[in-house]
């Protein structure tokens, strides 16, 4: 292990070297527990260099916004040009990875829920085939119609963790930000998965620190390459993922309207804090932790 790190380290030095001698900037050395890393910026534009070390040898990962040229510019220089050229908009997904995605995390009402979908190259072409995309672009009917696809697709290689609100407000009570919070229901997906599977990497969308999910799952003994990027539904899993947790929260809503015998809109609106008002006067202020989320704004508007 020591020669592996020793061989990972002298890497990220050569790759320094390199850059450094074509003007970018680079920040010191960050020593982790699996990689060493760099942060490597030019004006206002950033990517960073790991290079991880382990049982499997050393590994050379780029994380950055891959629609950039910047991005493009330094992998170029590191990885080298491919031979017919990569389409700055050209997404290439990994063969074996786990997609996490949530749903919930804008909505007063409902859970906090968040999925993940372990898929490769065989599921990977099963799920675009079907159409998986967006849940953002679906239709709630034609999201639990997928929904079922997708779990008998990947059979048991996904997981779906749904933080009801009165759980929702407690913990938001203990961990008192909402990116620790997602953070933690990442990590426990990714980590459920793992535990069944494996898989080397795992890619979500940019919501806060990846390094909050990592250390999550160090603690339980688990290693995993983590890729965040903006607007990740692009990724197959992800998406998948993101129609899996719509379609958990979706079913949720279909529960409470029926037990409280009123419609519950979706969002933080003017036609929320309506509803919210009206289930106070039809129920007591204290039922209100069962099913909304009681941080929002939208509660100082109604109280």
């Amino acid at each position: 292990m020591k020669k592996i790190k020793h061989q990972a380290k002298k890497q990220i030095e050569k790759e320094i070297m390199l850059l450094g001698n074509n003007g970018y900037k680079l920040s010191p050395i960050e020593e982790n527990n699996y990689n060493y890393a760099v942060n490597i910026s030019f004006d206002k534009n950033e990517v960073k260099l790991l290079v991880y070390f382990g049982k499997k040898g050393v590994k050379t990962i780029l994380q950055g916004n891959k629609e950039t040229k910047f991005y493009h510019n330094v992998n170029d220089l590191i990885f080298g040009k491919s031979l017919f050229g990569v389409k700055i908009n050209e997404i290439k997904e990994p063969d074996n990875y786990i997609g996490t995605d949530e749903s919930g995390k804008g909505d007063f009402f409902g859970p906090l829920v968040i999925a993940g979908v372990l898929i490769d190259k065989k599921s990977l072409i099963e799920l675009k085939k079907i159409g998986v995309k967006d849940s953002k672009e679906l239709t709630d009917s034609v999201i639990n119609n997928f929904a079922d696809k997708i779990k008998v697709l990947v059979k048991d290689k996904f997981e779906i963790i749904a933080i009801n609100p009165k759980k929702y407000n407690e913990l938001y009570s203990k961990i008192g930000n909402l990116n620790r919070l997602l953070a933690w229901g990442h990590a426990k997906v990714l980590e459920n998965i793992l535990e069944k599977h494996k898989a080397d990497e795992a890619i979500s969308d940019k919501f806060g620190n990846e390094k909050l999910i990592i250390s999550a799952l160090q603690k339980k003994g688990q290693k995993i390459i983590l890729h965040q990027y903006t607007k990740a539904e692009r990724y197959t899993a992800v998406a998948a993922a993101s129609i899996l947790a719509r379609a958990k929260f979706n079913t949720w809503f279909t529960h409470i309207n029926k037990k409280y015998n009123m419609l519950l809109p979706k969002g933080a609106s003017s036609k929320v804090e309506t509803a919210a008002k009206m289930f106070i006067n039809n129920y007591d202020k204290d039922e209100l932790k069962s099913i909304a989320k009681l941080h929002f704004k939208t509660t100082k508007k109604i109280l």
